[in-house]
């Protein structure tokens, strides 16, 4: 199952630091996002990419979690030569990653906040 199936996410800037909250849309999945997204496994997800550590701080009561990720950015958004400076594509890219729930999150997952369907 893909992330995006049970959050969303919103990334921001400061410098060199980029910081993506990841928001679960139910509190059942929030759990399980707790216990599988760690600030290890975002680290290795990104790989070179990110240059510095990642530190994780859990927000219970909107059932999400802000990854601050150090050396994300090539230096920030003046210096930086990348297509996407600011590192906004960075939360789609999270939203990508493949969480092992178990067998049990697709059945808790909000259906009609998901995706549309692919096939277009």
């Amino acid at each position: 199952m893909k992330l995006r199936e049970i959050a969303h996410a919103r990334t921001g800037d400061k410098g060199d630091v980029s910081n993506i909250s990841v928001i679960a849309y139910r509190a059942e999945d929030y759990r399980l996002l707790h216990a599988v997204l760690t600030a290890e496994r975002v680290r290795a997800y990104f790989g070179d990419t990110v240059r510095g550590g990642v530190r994780r701080h859990a927000l219970p009561a909107l059932c999400a979690l802000n990854f601050v990720m150090d050396g994300a950015l090539g230096g920030g958004v003046t210096r930086s030569l990348a297509l996407d400076p600011h590192g906004k594509s960075l939360s789609s890219s999270l939203l990508d990653m493949e969480l092992d729930d178990g067998g049990t999150a697709p059945q808790a997952a909000a259906p009609e906040l998901r995706p549309p369907a692919s096939g277009c």
